[in-house]
């Protein structure tokens, strides 16, 4: 299928979690793929989306704890993804808060269509009605007994508390069918297969009516139509990927990308985007985003992530380690994206010195080396085309397959540099050792232009070695051995 622009979004993550590798994973795959398409179709038919989610009870409540207004707490956790995001190069292009005025103030008019508008059934989209059941704090959601495990919320390990309140409610019923219909069509994708076939599961359970407002939540944004009401944070936060492109006031800027060509996000959240985000577009109007794909979450070294047990894992840990593009790497060379996956931290190291200090870091100072010392620094540089199922497998998600084969040509390039014996060669058989350096220079590029996506430091730094009009060993290894 070919395309012309490329809208790619992660989840915008709540301001009670710090950045952590887990966020940090599916924000590094969205950055991985708009570098990608920015050199398929160029910068300008990009958009990359991130931002954080700022409202709610457990918002209010944080701030209480750390003395803070909810707008100040929610400021100093936004500025800890800025920076995380910063220290990882994502090359967003908008980063979106829920607290940002542009943003309430669309809300506010997506709500007030919300209002006016009718299903296909004719009835009203929304509605008003009391409600009582189970609700999790640390979810953020009403809960049914199928949801708990031993009376306890599954996620957060504690009861959930009955609330009965006066809401108003979205008409998902009305919707449902059509929605099932999209889906099985594959106009609205759903990846990979098994999160499709757990929707469709869902659906066949029965999936009910939904509330999207609350008069308990005070940190939120007040419905126009009920000063007793605040928006429930999912419409709230759901929103984002057409308020940060002007809806309903810009239209010109959201026809442009609009619909979204993939929302990435991990499995918990599989719920809302997959019913409640595709019926509110519904409902409005709109067309439904091209594909969803949600992965699974990881352990760390066999347990669950979690603050009790200890096991988070900053960004800035593994930058201050590694470096900025050998953390991409490791947390996509790891496994496959989509699956629930194991990340060993213990392997990092190994992975860094076999793939990066003594595979691609290697090449590169033992290529310039020689073409330094034994040819003035001059190469002939040839434009070659290797063939390839790099760009394949990036399109597809397969971005540990991607990098197996850009290692594949590294080892290659080395096993020519020990098969051929060039430092010998040199001595011998000039001409041969220029052709073969030559070569090795030109793989060089090959390998950057495809590393590019991954890590683009790295890639540039070899293009900048091997460009240059006198080719010298970098004064600095790529990646210094641990």
């Amino acid at each position: 299928m070919s395309i012309d622009k490329y809208y790619i979004t992660t989840p915008i993550y709540y301001v009670n979690d710090v950045p952590h590798i887990g966020h940090s994973y599916t924000t590094i795959v969205a950055d991985t793929l708009a570098r990608y398409f920015r050199i398929k179709l160029g910068k300008e038919n990009v958009f990359f989306l991130t931002g954080t989610d700022e409202h709610g009870d457990k918002v209010a409540q944080s701030a209480e704890a750390k003395n803070l207004s909810p707008q100040e707490f929610c400021d100093e956790i936004s500025a800890e993804y800025k920076e995380a995001w910063s220290l990882l190069n994502i090359s967003n292009d908008y980063f979106i808060r829920t607290t940002d005025k542009d943003h309430e103030k669309r809300v506010k008019e997506i709500f007030t269509k919300l209002k006016n508008a009718k299903t296909p059934k004719g009835n009203d989209v929304i509605y008003q009605d009391e409600y009582e059941g189970l609700y999790c704090t640390g979810c953020e959601k009403f809960l049914t007994e199928r949801d708990l495990e031993d009376g306890m919320c599954p996620d957060h390990q504690k009861e959930p508390e009955i609330v009965k309140e006066k809401n108003w409610f979205f008409r998902l019923s009305d919707y449902i069918k059509d929605l099932e219909a999209k889906i099985l069509s594959g106009e609205f994708e759903i990846l990979p297969e098994s999160r499709k076939n757990e929707t469709l599961g869902l659906i066949k359970q029965g999936v009910g009516d939904f509330s999207i407002s609350r008069e308990s939540v005070k940190w939120g944004i007040e419905l126009p139509f009920d000063s007793e009401q605040k928006s429930y944070v999912w419409v709230d936060a759901l929103s984002n990927y057409i308020t940060a492109l002007g809806y309903p006031d810009d239209l010109d800027n959201f026809n442009k990308w609009w619909p979204a060509d993939l929302h990435l996000m991990a499995q918990d959240i599989l719920k809302f985007h997959a019913f409640y985000w595709p019926a509110i577009l519904m409902a409005l109007g709109l067309e439904l985003p091209k594909r969803e794909f949600i992965h699974g979450f990881f352990t760390i070294d066999g347990k669950k992530m979690s603050k009790s047990v200890g096991n988070v894992i900053s960004p800035a840990e593994l930058v201050t380690r590694y470096g900025t593009d050998a953390t991409r790497y490791l947390l996509l060379a790891q496994f496959s994206f989509g699956l629930e996956s194991d990340i060993k931290v213990e392997l990092f190291d190994e992975k860094y010195n076999a793939d990066l200090a003594n595979g691609l870091g290697n090449l590169v100072a033992r290529v310039s080396n020689l073409i330094e010392k034994n040819f003035s620094g001059k190469t002939e540089l040839k434009e070659i085309n290797i063939k390839t199922n790099i760009s394949e497998n990036i399109e597809k998600y397969k971005f540990n397959e991607a990098l197996k084969e850009i290692n594949k040509l590294v080892a290659e390039s080395n096993q020519l540099i020990d098969k051929e014996k060039v430092w010998e060669l040199v001595k011998s058989e000039e001409k041969k050792a220029y052709d073969v350096l030559s070569e090795l220079a030109s793989n060089l590029l090959f390998i950057a232009k495809h590393l590019k996506p991954f890590m683009p430091e790295t890639a540039d730094k070899i293009e900048k070695i091997f460009k240059a009009g006198k080719i010298e060993k970098p004064k600095e290894a790529l990646f210094q051995r641990i």
